[in-house]
């Protein structure tokens, strides 16, 4: 499976401002509501895990798709279902928004 741990990621997107991936939200909606990962410029689209087969269509599946979660065993999950559905560049965040809070940004509440 692909993965990148946030501080890969932290270091793509400052080097990458021209290519920015998606940063897909498998989390459900009161997560989100505890815990936004909001990164200027970045774009970021919420889809809950269970809804990722209904709505697949509205992912392209030529951008690169950075999957999570709160720990990163949903967004493993997702990425092995979008893999297996022509997506090639998608990549799990290893530890999901805890990682992040942990390593990169404290200022995401962790829970």
């Amino acid at each position: 499976m692909n993965a990148i741990t946030v501080q890969q990621l932290h270091a793509f997107l400052a080097d990458h401002a021209d290519r920015q991936p998606l940063l897909l939200d498998v989390r459900e909606a009161q997560e989100l509501a505890i815990a936004p990962l909001n990164l200027a410029g970045v774009p970021t689209l919420h889809m809950p895990m269970h809804l990722v087969p209904l709505r697949r269509t509205e992912l392209d599946p030529a951008r690169p798709v950075v999957v999570f979660c709160h720990h990163g065993a949903r967004s493993a999950q997702v990425v092995a279902y979008l893999s297996n559905h022509g997506f090639d560049e998608v990549y799990n965040l290893e530890g999901g928004t805890d990682a992040w809070s942990r390593l990169v940004d404290p200022s995401v509440p962790r829970y």
